[in-house]
């Protein structure tokens, strides 16, 4: 097994992707079942590859000259399907670590065994964070029995990243396919905020239509910052992207949300915003840049 260690020329890259999903292991194992898959295809009506394998990914930032935080979702308990293996991921990163930095994801419900999972990636493994996904895992983030979860991040020192808003899984299905959109209101990720105030707490996508809760909440607490992913730029509440050019310009950024928003996308859309180009700098690469701990001189 070979640790995950970043070899991220930061001075190089053009930008740095937040949020960019692995949805296969390239042995014929997906993160979602078909259904759920079309529906969210159906949802963003993109053509493009829904499950590239690890390695198209990594190419396809090293074409652009960017890198990208990659993870699964372990949503087990609700999917009632295994996840995608985070351990192989991160170890599959190691072998891209000049593009790709991996975050783990585990299963809230996991209780105990989260927790410990959770360490062994992190010292084991190399994971800089772990992705959750409040209404496709089916928990609240503010119930106290995830608490000793948090706090082994918070003493681990990575990051945790947590979906907000609306979902394109389950969109247009039946009851959503069960999925509770309730539980990625980003004020229950307050509650965790202010309880362990040295975990670096990122908020998914622009939280619609929570996107003023979000906002409060990266103004008030030091530790919330905000990835703009899942959505175009142009699409972006007006609040949103006078926050950016101001009082957050430290806390936002850049994530596509692929493989159903791609960066080139998101990018041309973003690069049609009147932005000062000091604050751009910043949201394409600077803060994600300090948030990771990958140094650099530009």
């Amino acid at each position: 097994m070979t640790r995950y260690e970043p070899r991220i020329d930061v001075d190089a890259l053009t930008a740095l992707d937040f949020h960019a999903h692995i949805e296969t292991d390239g042995h014929g194992h997906y993160a979602l079942d078909q259904e759920l898959l079309d529906a969210s295809a159906a949802y963003f009506r993109g053509g493009q590859d829904r499950t590239p394998t690890l390695e198209t990914i990594a190419a396809l930032y090293r074409e652009r000259r960017m890198a990208a935080v990659v993870f699964t979702v372990d949503a087990s308990t609700f999917l009632g399907r295994p996840a995608l293996s985070s351990e192989e991921i991160a170890e599959s990163c190691a072998a891209h670590a000049d593009v790709l930095v991996p975050f783990g994801s585990v299963d809230p419900h996991h209780g105990a065994e989260a927790v410990k999972r959770a360490r062994r990636l992190v010292v084991t493994h190399g994971v800089r964070g772990f992705k959750f996904h409040p209404s496709l895992q089916a928990f609240d983030p503010s119930d106290r029995a995830h608490y000793p979860l948090w706090d082994a991040l918070q003493e681990l020192g990575v990051i945790a990243l947590f979906h907000t808003g609306q979902t394109g899984i389950g969109a247009g299905l039946p009851g959503g396919r069960g999925i509770k959109l309730r539980y990625s209101d980003p004020m229950l990720v307050d509650d965790v905020a202010a309880d362990f105030p040295h975990l670096d707490i990122v908020l998914a996508h622009p939280s619609v239509p929570w996107a003023d809760s979000s906002l409060s909440m990266a103004t008030h607490k030091a530790n919330v910052h905000l990835d703009l992913s899942g959505w175009s730029p142009k699409y972006f509440p007006p609040q949103l992207v006078r926050q950016a050019r101001t009082l957050l310009q430290d806390k936002m950024l850049f994530g596509s949300d692929l493989p159903v928003l791609m960066p080139d996308r998101w990018c041309a859309d973003f690069e049609k915003l009147e932005m000062p180009e000091p604050v751009r700098h910043k949201i394409l690469k600077g803060n994600a840049v300090r948030l990771l701990g990958l140094g650099g001189t530009r």
